[in-house]
């Protein structure tokens, strides 16, 4: 025992003597070097960019989205979309036959490819939203809720239906513009998207799974998302984290003093259900095309003529050698142009290797805010282009152009134009001309294709290069024909004698 309390003292004993050598140089050290008391945000010194969103307790109080949603779901409107039943021919493969098609290279009985049936399609019924945006019933919602429609339907909050009718669609935005009869409907005003701030409130007002009248709340997530959804598409998309589900397409994005500032569009989930995610096409973009489906009948669109690569969103995901490459740019953001596409806007003014950092004083940092500042001009508008050219800023005014390399309007186009009537090739045509496949002229009156020099009788086969089945197939083909820079329709086909043809169908219109 004692000599546990001896060990034990020497123990305090050297803890004392070893915190006393401690004090000792600590004393020292303060002496000889004085350390000043710097506090956290000397020692982290702050952006002088950085501002509290309020000063005081009162300033933090809940947002009262009640008058938003009040004024928001009478001009929301729920909308059926149905594609009828319908009878069609249908290119059915069977191996025997086809087999013996090619033994005796006939491509088996009924022509090339197999047999032609004649099938009955079901019934498809679609469900979506839209917004009411004036009192005389002009309704915007989505491309995809209404494509293929042969009877749309629209249901007001307050239970009154109507039939809807397609003024003009737009695949590239995915919106369309539906027009009800009748006057003093409700509306929603339209605010301006870019004011929308990321954190700010917004509600998603529609349709989800056919309960009416929804809505849900939550914050702008983030802005200029681009998803590649649409094939050449133009995407900026709004994100947020209020619900959006099936159904809730076309519908309402409101701010909170009830302004209209997107339309819902895309559900991004792995599930087909809300999962945090959800998009919509700004008002910015929405309130261009909305005018020109409604004045043109087609969206007047202005082509700058780049290809490009967006700084600021891949440069993480570039190799070595490509990062060195922007590094010698001088750019941390913006479009970096690679390629001057002939005919296009840019030809002249932009040089490769420029890097888009602004247009018209706003900051472009990559394609989704490039393809919105573009979606708000027409052809022939003159924007202000800045660029970072040998690392120095330089502004470049230029005179957009359209796809078709000028400034004119350009007029929607449909079948009416050809002045000929069609209808797909009877069986036993095919089978005494050894087809699978066409379109028979039926008619041909003054238009297009009878300058061209086409007769009645004449079997369309192909059109600029497609193989050409139904009247539809033709219609698609000479849509995009009459967008390009040619606007010519290149028909091939054969007439009842067996004598084969080509001709070129001028789409240009006054």
């Amino acid at each position: 025992m004692k000599k546990s309390i001896k060990n034990l003292l020497s123990v305090v004993l050297i803890a004392g003597v070893s915190a006393g050598v401690a004090l000792v140089t600590a004393h020292s050290v303060s002496k000889t070097e004085e350390s000043p008391n710097y506090s956290f945000n000397e020692t982290f010194p702050q952006s002088q960019l950085v501002s509290l969103s309020g000063s005081n307790a009162a300033n933090f109080q809940p947002v009262d989205l009640t008058t938003a949603a009040e004024n928001s779901i009478h001009a929301v409107v729920h909308i059926k979309s149905v594609q009828e039943s319908k009878v069609q021919n249908v290119q059915v493969q069977d191996p025997f036959y086809d087999f013996f098609g090619d033994i005796f290279g006939n491509g088996g009985r009924g022509g090339r490819g197999g047999q032609q049936r004649q099938v009955q399609t079901p019934e498809r019924v679609g469900f979506g939203s839209g917004v009411i945006i004036s009192k005389d019933g002009y309704i915007v919602t989505n491309n995809h809720v209404i494509e293929g429609a042969d009877v749309i339907s629209v249901k007001l909050n307050d239970s009154r239906e109507f039939k809807g009718r397609v003024i003009g669609t737009d695949p590239s935005t995915d919106l369309a513009l539906v027009k009800i009869e009748g006057d003093d409907f409700p509306t929603i005003p339209v605010g301006d998207s870019e004011q929308l701030k990321v954190g700010e409130w917004v509600l998603a007002v529609g349709n989800p799974y056919n309960m009416t009248s929804t809505v849900t709340a939550g914050i702008v997530s983030a802005k200029a998302r681009s998803l590649g959804v649409y094939t050449n598409g133009v995407e900026s998309f709004i994100q947020t984290d209020a619900a959006i589900n099936q159904g809730n397409s076309g519908g309402a994005l409101v701010n909170a003093r009830g302004e209209l500032v997107g339309i819902n569009s895309v559900l991004y989930s792995p599930t087909g259900s809300y999962s945090g995610m959800g998009f919509a096409i700004p008002s910015s973009i929405m309130t261009k095309v909305l005018a020109d489906l409604k004045q043109y009948g087609v969206v007047q669109r202005a082509f700058l003529g780049i290809k490009g690569t967006p700084i600021d969103d891949d440069q993480q995901l570039m190799d070595e050698k490509v990062k060195s490459q922007v590094k010698d740019l001088g750019a941390t953001y913006g479009v970096w142009v690679r390629e001057i596409v002939e005919g296009g806007s840019a030809v002249g003014k932009l040089l490769e290797n420029d890097v888009i950092i602004g247009i018209d004083g706003k900051k472009i940092k990559n394609f989704a805010e490039l393809q919105e500042a573009l979606s708000k001009h027409r052809p022939g508008d003159v924007v202000k282009v800045t660029v970072l050219r040998e690392k120095k800023e330089k502004t470049i005014e230029l005179t957009l152009k359209n796809e078709q390399g000028n400034t004119k309007v350009v007029k929607g186009t449909d079948m009416s134009i050809l002045g000929a009537a069609f209808r797909v090739l009877p069986d036993d045509m095919k089978r005494q001309l050894n087809l699978a496949s066409g379109i028979e002229v039926t008619g041909v009156s003054d238009g297009k294709m009878k300058d061209a020099g086409i007769r009645k009788g004449f079997i369309i086969l192909k059109a600029n290069g497609t193989s050409i089945k139904t009247v539809d197939d033709l219609e698609t083909v000479m849509k995009q024909a009459s967008q390009s820079p040619d606007q010519v329709l290149f028909v091939s086909g054969i007439f009842p004698s067996g004598k084969r043809a080509n001709f070129a169908v001028d789409l240009t219109q006054e």
